[in-house]
């Protein structure tokens, strides 16, 4: 992470990790230099606890479902939230926004503009997408040079 030339968001368990393994990877990855920690949807809230008594640095919890405990989850020293709901995610950030005004949070934006515009309009502060992959923009880099260079 020393090397890195962006911010590093270190992924730290929630799931199958949990508890004082989660803190201890949130403690190794902040003295590393990450800039967030990010714990995943069945992340406990006392995970959550035990993560902020170990760092300094923003925990970001991923809701996977309307009826997470985001509350609780803030309360035990969630910064972030990170709405990853499928199609549902436009409706669940509208509900978070409604319930907790200043939280941050950062939702996944879909595949295609309309899907990215529903989720800024429910009231997003930032939207992550699934960019093209190196295949994909290799191939159409490929057939603009097929086309271009036909004898």
């Amino acid at each position: 992470m020393i090397a890195s030339s962006v911010p590093v968001l270190a992924g730290v368990g929630g799931g199958l990790t949990t508890g004082f393994r989660s803190a201890n990877m949130s403690l190794f990855s902040e003295s590393e230099g990450a800039y967030v920690v990010v714990v995943n949807g069945p992340t406990k809230v006392e995970t959550i606890r035990d993560i902020e008594d170990f760092i300094d640095i923003p925990i970001i919890y991923t809701v996977v479902s309307e009826y997470s405990d985001i509350r609780g989850r803030i309360a035990a020293g969630v910064d972030i939230l990170n709405v990853s709901c499928g199609p549902d995610t436009p409706q669940v950030v509208r509900k978070i926004r409604q319930s907790f005004p200043d939280i941050p949070i950062m939702a996944t934006g879909g595949p295609t503009n309309e899907t990215v515009k529903a989720v800024i309009e429910a009231g997003t502060n930032a939207v992550t997408i699934t960019p093209p992959t190196n295949g994909e923009l290799f191939k159409k880099k490929m057939m603009a040079y097929r086309e271009s260079h036909q004898d």
